[in-house]
């Protein structure tokens, strides 16, 4: 059920919020993860990405979050895949899944990020989220055991 203006008909919708996280690796093929500092899933570690902010793309936002969260420049190159939480911290979310490449900067670990660094696949620390389990297991053809959090 949709809520609709009684006197003009006008449909309020109410969607998923978008966001989008980045797979970055180095020339080792070490995964770049950054530990976060907010919930949802304070003290774990995630992709890089965050929510689109109105006016922008998804695309400007994997760069945005990128720089702001590891002090990297980037260009991404494809998206990896799509997920959504239903019904999570932040309610209805969609996640756009990013691979990109490293073009400048310097990592230091930045805005809701406590600490950032590359990852071995085959090491990789607690992860905070699903949608980010997913994008790493489909881009790397690995599967990760981890404890669900359900974030």
């Amino acid at each position: 059920m949709r809520k609709i203006c009684p006197q003009c008909g006008t449909v309020n919708y109410q969607n998923p919020v978008p966001s989008v996280a980045v797979i970055i690796t180095d020339e080792q093929g070490r995964l770049l993860l950054t530990k976060r500092s907010v919930e949802p899933g304070k003290g774990l570690w995630c992709l890089p990405g965050g929510f689109i902010e109105m006016g922008e793309t998804p695309m400007e936002t994997v760069i945005r979050e990128t720089m702001e969260e590891t002090g990297l420049e980037i260009v991404p190159e494809y998206v990896i895949d799509a997920h959504a939480k239903i019904n999570g911290f932040h309610g209805d979310v969609i996640i756009i899944g990013y691979f990109a490449h490293v073009t400048g900067g310097k990592l230091t670990a930045g805005d809701d990020a406590e600490e950032a660094g590359y990852f071995s696949v085959d090491d990789l620390p607690e992860l905070a989220f699903r949608s980010h389990i997913r994008f790493i297991e489909k881009h790397f053809n690995i599967e990760i055991k981890t404890i669900d959090f359900g974030f």
